[in-house]
């Protein structure tokens, strides 16, 4: 009559197998092809309809704006309603199109003096991801974006916003890239 192995010895040698072959695995997945992420964001369209709904990205992203300085920064557009975010070697890693708030800081230099994780806008959404960089005309000015991906609706006459809003994931890669001390650039 065989020997029989107790339930023990059985666990372990699966086990055992179950690790091995998880290993394996990896190390095959490690090897093969890695998804790469896109640059490419929704703009808003230049229509005044309170919906703001975005329009498809142009094909190949607009450069960074010359005279924008040099080194890792976020640039900021008025006029393009657009933002760069650049790094040490002056390659844009990630550019898109922002709502701006009615209160925009003068063109200059910057630098990110705080962020806050999550709060409820002036314009009454709660938002994520915002990170100050001015002050104009007694408003603070920073990017954020709504926790709910919406896109801003129009100011209240004379309501004064320095909230540039973003797309939600726009937003998630800003809180990311500009941690305190970025240089924020903002352009004509």
């Amino acid at each position: 009559m065989p020997a029989r192995l107790p339930s023990w010895a059985w666990v372990t040698g699966l086990t055992a197998g179950a690790v091995v072959a998880v290993a394996a695995l990896a190390v095959q997945a490690d090897s093969g092809p890695h998804p790469t992420a896109t640059t490419a964001a929704a703009r808003p369209t230049a229509s005044a309809s309170a919906s703001a709904e975005p329009s498809p990205e142009e094909s190949a992203p607009p450069a960074v704006p010359d005279g924008s300085g040099t080194g890792r920064r976020i640039v900021y557009a008025l006029g393009d309603k657009r933002v760069w975010l650049v790094d040490a070697s002056d390659a844009t890693r990630r550019t898109f199109t922002v709502w701006p708030g009615t209160v925009s800081p003068d063109p200059g230099s910057y630098t990110i003096g705080s962020r806050t994780e999550a709060t409820t806008g002036s314009d009454g959404v709660e938002v994520e991801n915002i990170v100050y960089f001015a002050l104009a005309d007694g408003i603070s000015v920073g990017f954020s974006n709504a926790v709910d991906g919406s896109s801003p609706p129009p100011a209240a006459s004379g309501a004064k916003t320095g909230g540039v809003r973003l797309h939600k994931a726009d937003g998630d890669a800003l809180w990311k890239f500009g941690t305190k001390g970025t240089t924020v650039t903002v352009v004509k």
